[in-house]
């Protein structure tokens, strides 16, 4: 079959691969329908060079039709359309259960040292507390707004939850990628009055106006503060989703929270050169939380929605393309051509 394989920086080739097969009696093999490209994807694509330990299978986030389960799987069936968290968890260990399947005692990340979710089919292990069956066709319209629950959207979710965003707050979205809009659009679910999207790029801000955006500043640095200072009478917003990961946004982030409020940060460090800005926070009470989203658990109460019409996060794809033109993809975003690339297979 086919996969995606990275081989070093700007280097992603479409190959053979062998076909997954069950090796244990709790996974399945599901064949892929839709598969994406995330933002995480390009930390290796962007470093210089051949990738340490040679090529990988890469990609985790994807949904297809069950193919074959295990001696023991009970809750999927060969034919059911399943969508895959970006990670693996069995659903019974102590932090699955309180909600945390992202450091299950047995669990993993596609695409390191196992199948990719960028190919043709994927080995599921423990696919009873992994794959979340979804009632719907292989052709339905509504797959690539599901696709976003395998990621982007349970971590935009992720964030305005640990933001504290509840009906009537005020909240500031950092970032205008597909987590940022995907934040815009939890926040809005989540009853919010005022979105500030932080964001530049057109295309992107006018989907965060579609999803709920209701001010937008285009500033960065000391100029955003100033103009989300402006926006507040001074005050600052209690509810900030930090959506990128870098010493900037992070600064931009504290220094625009009101005192006493709350950044959620869900934005993967990356160039954090001098921490976090405690003696800010710790003047003027500033709170954080968050992390690397969980999105098993979030997956069925976002997934009934979607289904319901109540949200639509699709419009974070503007690509689709072909598995065998993935690094077009690649290319498309690390260019800023393209917010998020979807692959048809």
């Amino acid at each position: 079959m086919k996969a995606t394989l990275i081989h070093g920086g700007s280097d992603i080739r479409v190959e053979e691969v062998p076909d997954p097969v069950l090796s244990e009696p709790t996974d399945a093999v599901v064949r892929v329908l839709l598969s994406c490209i995330c933002g995480s994807d390009l930390w290796g694509y962007r470093r210089p060079g051949p990738r340490d330990g040679g090529p990988a299978r890469i990609g985790h986030e994807f949904l297809g039709v069950v193919e074959e389960v295990g001696a023991e799987v009970t809750t999927v069936r060969p034919g059911d359309v399943v969508i895959a968290p970006f990670t693996w968890s069995d659903g019974t260990c102590p932090h699955c259960l309180a909600g945390v399947h992202t450091s299950c005692v047995h669990g993993g990340i596609w695409g390191n040292g196992t199948d990719g979710g960028q190919g043709e089919a994927v080995r599921v292990p423990w696919a009873d507390g992994t794959l979340v069956p979804a009632p719907v066709t292989p052709d339905d319209e509504r797959l690539p707004a599901l696709l976003t629950l395998s990621d982007v959207m349970g971590t935009g979710h992720h964030a305005a939850l640990a933001a504290g965003v509840r009906p009537g707050s005020h909240v500031a979205v950092i970032g205008d990628g597909a987590v940022g809009l995907c934040g815009v659009l939890a926040a809005h679910r989540l009853g919010a009055e005022r979105i500030v999207l932080l964001g530049r790029h057109d295309d992107r801000i006018a989907i965060g106006r579609r999803f709920g955006a209701t001010d937008v500043v285009p500033e960065r640095g000391d100029d955003a503060v100033t103009r989300v200072k402006e926006l507040t009478d001074g005050l600052g917003i209690p509810h900030v989703m930090e959506c990128v990961g870098m010493q900037s946004s992070w600064d931009t982030a504290v220094a625009i929270a009101r005192p006493g409020g709350t950044v959620g940060y869900v934005g993967v460090p990356n160039g954090l050169e001098s921490g976090l800005p405690i003696r800010a926070m710790f003047s003027d009470n500033i709170a954080v939380r968050g992390g690397v989203a969980p999105v098993r658990a979030y997956l069925p109460e976002l997934l009934a929605d979607v289904l319901d019409g109540t949200i639509d996060p699709s419009p974070v794809f503007d690509l689709e393309l072909s598995l065998d033109d993935a690094p077009e993809g690649y290319a498309a975003m690390d260019e800023r051509r393209a917010i998020k690339a979807m692959l048809r297979l």
